[in-house]
């Protein structure tokens, strides 16, 4: 039996899960729920006999689902996660988890409680570049990693807006911090320093610092930079180098690059890594088997605890201890 997917939210990330999941054998999107019911109705067309919402309850209330996407802006989480625990409804939320720790934090209780199935749109941890990284890692001493992610400010208007986005650290760069946690290990603490030298001189509303850089210190003794900038008119790079008693690990969406020595090899990423997010979810829907998701909403908490935690840093001129942070 296939199946039965409900979808909120009806932008970029809505759509692309939507179409990769039409392709699919034995599931169907059923519903549609979006900010206006003219949005949802004009996604939901797309796809025969779905409906559409403008009510996650009332969407909630028509049909059973098997499993929900949540893809919506970061100030929008809460409400729907809350709602769909409540009815014991596996789901996959886009990242990040929200703006703060506080929604993420009541939402994370929740969901431990019903042990429901959740898995985080963190797809970098699905690319091959990064299982061949964690592979060679197991045989290597990594000392310390630089991370970046420098382009340009996205034209949605809450982008812009610090309530919105959280920033680019939260909502973007989230994508660098998520990948060295996953491949190097637990951050203990951040010091963070944004500016703003631009965006707001050409943009209206901007809120958001458009140029940042944190320190993070590990568990395991590594330190690591992850600088972002969203000033530019060109996105630059986007990928997490890591330094290694070997060499060097070079990750970003187009691969692996490994230079020793001796040799340089690179690996290129060939599979696409949200249809392997989708299949390892879908799979724990309908097995209970859980164990290819790869970012749990538990593990992905953890990830928003350092992007919170080094914009607070930012705010007060301080280091941040994660363990202080609540």
């Amino acid at each position: 039996m296939a199946l039965k997917i409900g979808m909120i939210g009806t932008g970029w990330f809505a759509d692309m899960h939507a179409k990769l999941l039409a392709g699919m054998e034995d599931v169907r999107i059923v519903s549609v729920c979006g900010s206006s019911l003219e949005k949802a109705e004009r996604m939901a067309g797309r796809f025969a006999g779905t409906a559409a919402y403008a009510s996650v309850h009332d969407m909630l209330d028509a049909e059973p689902l098997d499993a929900v996407y949540i893809c919506v802006p970061p100030f929008a989480h809460g409400t729907i996660e809350l709602a769909l625990a409540e009815r014991n409804i596996p789901f996959l939320v886009e990242k990040p988890l929200g703006v703060d720790l506080e929604t993420p934090s009541t939402i994370l209780q929740a969901v431990t409680e019903r042990k429901l199935i959740t898995s985080v749109g963190y797809h970098f941890r699905y690319m091959d570049g990064t299982t061949i990284a964690a592979e060679l890692l197991k045989s290597r001493t990594p000392g310390m990693a630089l991370g970046y992610w420098m382009g340009g400010m996205p034209g949605v208007y809450w982008w812009r807006k610090q309530d919105g986005s959280g920033g680019q650290f939260v909502e973007q760069t989230t994508h660098i911090v998520d990948l060295l946690r996953y491949l190097l290990g637990e951050v203990n603490e951040v010091y963070a320093v944004y500016g703003n030298r631009h965006m707001h001189t050409t943009e209206e509303d901007v809120t958001v610092p458009d140029v940042g850089t944190v320190t993070l210190r590990m568990k395991n003794g590594m330190v690591a930079t992850v600088a972002n900038t969203c000033m530019m008119p060109i996105g630059h790079t986007a990928g997490l180098h890591v330094y290694t008693d070997a060499g060097v690990l070079e990750l970003g969406a187009g691969g692996l690059k490994e230079i020793l020595a001796d040799r340089t090899t690179e690996y290129k990423n060939r599979s696409n890594p949200y249809e392997a997010e989708n299949r390892a979810f879908l799979h724990a829907v309908r097995t209970g088997d859980t164990s290819g998701i790869r970012s749990t909403y538990e593990n992905a908490w953890k990830t928003q605890q350092v992007t919170v935690a080094a914009n607070r840093s930012a705010e007060s001129g301080l280091p941040v201890r994660l363990d202080t942070l609540t």
